[in-house]
């Protein structure tokens, strides 16, 4: 009730100017729209929806975020930001046309949908030719992700003591950590869709995460090592498999670990990857390839339907909502163009047999839309964007995958950053590595990068185990707006280009 006092205060200042009934209506719209769980807002936006012979889709958008920062000791960051608008999207005749507004008035919200209008109708004068109608599903409902304990039953102190605890375990690991940081960051989203092709959605959101970081010195050297988690729900499914202890001695452990260790000798490797790199491999390498904007754009996944791109043994996927992992970072349950988002088998047995797609180029393509356009902010335009992405297990234990490796190495954890390419080129740094002799892990290495083409290297894999872990659900996205994903696999055996010691 905090900020509908403040707003009444507000509108007792500006009644000398006859201003009151109308911010005593945007206070009662507000109330109105908290209590009743967005059907005002629905039946708000039904009625400015235009009558058009084209499609037209209106969506409200409200969002909190909350950061909670220690660096050293030091408390770095602590916010909440509010904020909410209105977009309007538009296509006519090829041609999107799209505009947003933060006031919540239907004065506002009319100029926004003329404004689209106009955008495309001008647009269309330089796109000639002919094109396809996107193709939308109707869909209609409710939409609220699973919460077990939800986030704002937390306090504002609870979660700086969660960062600062966090930073001091991580420090009191070993008088060789001489900087530790915690970082705690929630999403609070409100959505509201209706459109003129059936939609009329509301759609409650949840998601956070949590890491902690290390650096370590022995005099001579240091080194980063860092461990991070994130979900989709509340503080339950964030923090299921491991706790804050843990990931505090594990950022440590990482950057004691390759204290004073040597590079490998470029070259090479067979490499066992454990599914934080399978991960990255899955999502930053191939996903983006098959995004089926950057397909018509050329990627090299273009072409390649039906074509064998990989191994036998691997099956990739993209999907809104794993069954078998409650709270998957990259949990969609309505894309933002109001299609029902689906799983994607972009590959199946070595056979690329899909891309990712929005309802305009589903339309291209003649397939159904898969769900997979999405908008970070209320002002951004949806785009093709993964979710959750992996390649699916297979039959071999991690121990017989590991044991079977003569020589090679094993990997974890992206380090340092990287880039992939559209034509499916990459390099990664890698976060911990180690030697494999004999079956067997060995010696810890430092300094370790990995490159290649991703094709060729899913060509290459040999075994893969029946292990699973999503691993980058605290990271984001970042095709021309951030888009909260996850990634991850079970551990897979083989062949890349490491870059290390020259021979």
């Amino acid at each position: 009730m905090i900020i509908y006092t403040k707003l009444l205060k507000f509108i007792f200042i500006l009644a000398s100017v006859n201003m009151y009934n109308y911010y005593i209506n945007v206070v009662c719209f507000i109330v109105l729209l908290t209590n009743c769980g967005g059907v005002a807002m629905t039946e708000f936006l039904k009625k400015l929806l235009p009558e058009t012979s084209f499609p037209v889709l209106l969506k409200y958008h409200g969002r909190t975020s909350r950061v909670f920062s220690i660096d050293n000791d030091v408390l770095k960051e602590a916010s909440t930001k509010e904020y909410s608008g209105i977009s309007v999207r538009v296509w006519y005749e090829g041609v999107w046309g799209f505009a947003s507004t933060s006031n919540i008035r239907e004065a506002d919200i009319k100029r926004a949908i003329d404004s689209a209008v106009q955008s495309a109708k001008s647009g269309k004068k330089d796109k000639p030719g002919t094109f396809s109608k996107p193709r939308f599903v109707s869909n209609k409902g409710k939409l609220t992700v699973p919460i077990t304990d939800p986030l704002e039953n937390h306090s504002v102190e609870e979660k700086i003591s969660l960062v600062r605890k966090t930073a001091e375990r991580v420090k009191s690991v070993s008088d060789k950590i001489i900087s530790s940081s915690s970082r705690y960051t929630e999403i609070i989203d409100e959505k509201t869709m209706v459109s003129n092709y059936g939609t009329e959605i509301t759609y409650s959101d949840r998601k956070a995460d949590f890491r902690a970081a290390a650096f370590a010195s022995d005099g001579n050297d240091m080194e980063l090592g860092y461990a991070s988690f994130g979900a989709t729900g509340g503080w339950k499914e964030l923090f299921k498999n491991r706790s804050w202890e843990k990931i505090a001695e594990e950022a440590a452990k990482i950057a004691l670990t390759k204290l004073g260790k040597e590079s490998p000798e470029g070259g090479v490797y067979t490499v066992v990857l454990h599914p934080s790199l399978v991960g990255v491999l899955a999502h930053e390498a191939i996903g983006h390839t098959v995004e089926a904007d950057f397909v018509l754009s050329g990627s090299a996944a273009k072409g390649q339907l039906g074509k064998k791109v990989a191994s036998d043994l691997v099956t990739l996927v993209d999907d809104p909502v794993p069954d078998f992992w409650d709270g998957a970072t990259g949990m969609v349950l309505v894309d933002d163009e109001g299609n029902k988002p689906k799983k994607v088998e972009v590959i199946k047995n070595g056979v690329m047999r899909s891309y990712l797609h929005d309802a305009e180029t589903a339309a291209i393509f003649d397939v159904e839309p898969t769900g997979n356009a999405r908008a970070f902010n209320y002002s951004d335009e949806p785009i093709i964007r993964m979710r959750n992405t992996y390649i699916a297990p297979g039959e071999s234990t991690v121990e017989e995958l590991i044991g079977s490796t003569k020589n090679g190495l094993y990997l974890k954890g992206l380090g340092g950053g990287g880039q992939a390419d559209a034509n499916a080129e990459f390099m990664f740094g890698v976060l911990e590595a180690h030697k494999i002799e004999n079956g067997k892990i060995t010696e810890p290495l430092r300094e370790v990068t990995i490159s290649g083409q991703a094709f060729d290297v899913l060509r290459s894999v040999d075994a893969v185990a029946n292990d699973f872990l999503f691993t980058l659900g605290a990271g984001y996205c970042g095709k021309h707006q951030p888009a909260k994903v996850d990634a991850g696999g079970p551990h897979l055996r083989c062949k890349v280009r490491i870059g290390g010691r020259k021979q």
